[in-house]
């Protein structure tokens, strides 16, 4: 069976391919039967993106030859440029709309640290009374070192005690 399809060239990272018509039994790339055009996709500025020999095309299709989705889109890009408008069009608008998405979920995120922020201020207003509400605790257990002052005390009468040993 006869089959219209891309054949890969090109470098690494920079692709080219051949619109080719070849045996559908061969590889990607090997042996073709006839190449009637070539799509480059990362053609920049002036270079051309695609060229098909539509009468080529429109004979091997008479023929019997299948016809692979992407060279049948291609096809049509080329046939109607307007086609690869849309597209970049939807592309465009669908980026556009990707990113309006990611500042809206900043925003409302952003907003709701800044809600969260208020809360825990609003928290802190009680934390600052309970203090003054522990200061009676507080002041009892500094009471209790007070206490053992007097143990503090007995060696003082160590003292004494050895004088009289002294005496």
């Amino acid at each position: 069976m006869v089959k219209i399809r891309l054949a890969r060239g090109g470098a690494k990272k920079k692709p080219f391919y051949s619109i080719v018509v070849s045996d559908s039994r061969k590889r990607r790339d090997s042996g073709y039967i006839e190449r009637i055009g070539y799509f480059n996709p990362v053609a920049r500025g002036q270079e051309v993106r695609l060229q098909l020999e539509e009468d080529k095309l429109a004979y091997w299709i008479s023929q019997g030859a299948q016809i692979s989705d992407r060279v049948k889109q291609l096809a049509k890009e080329y046939k109607d440029p307007s086609i690869r408008e849309k597209y970049l069009a939807a592309k465009t608008a669908k980026k556009a709309a990707a990113e309006k998405a990611k500042l809206d979920a900043e925003a409302k995120a952003k907003a709701e640290l800044e809600a969260a922020a208020k809360a825990e201020a609003a928290e802190e207003v009680p934390a600052e009374e309970a203090p003054a509400e522990e200061a009676p605790v507080e002041a009892a257990a500094e009471e209790v070192p007070a206490e053992e002052a007097p143990a503090e005390e007995a060696p003082v009468d160590e003292t004494s005690a050895e004088e009289k040993d002294a005496k």
